[in-house]
């Protein structure tokens, strides 16, 4: 049991986190206002949850123009996506651990 928890990432035990690297690990890249709606959070609760991410380095941020208007673009790291599947696959062997 022991094996199964070290691998369980206490940096996806937010509800928010774990949605929006989900989000990430099915799409190349969402823009600010996509995960906003997708999660259904509010915009100071999103960010402050991307702000945790990045600082981990698992994901990671392309601040563009369109147009006249700024659009943030967020997208998984190598070792972001690494990390996610390890906590998932803790996941699963704790659920099949009965």
């Amino acid at each position: 049991m022991k094996d199964i928890l070290k691998n369980i990432n206490k940096v996806f035990d937010h509800r928010v986190r774990l949605g929006i690297m989900s989000a990430l690990m099915v799409n190349d890249t969402i823009d600010f206002n996509s995960l906003k709606d997708i999660l259904g959070v509010t915009d100071g609760n999103l960010a402050s949850h991307i702000k945790s991410l990045e600082k981990e380095e698992y994901i990671s941020i392309k601040k563009q123009f369109i147009g006249k208007k700024p659009n943030t673009k967020y997208s998984i790291t190598k070792l972001g996506k690494l990390e996610f599947i390890k906590h998932i696959n803790a996941l699963e062997k704790l659920l099949n651990n009965n």
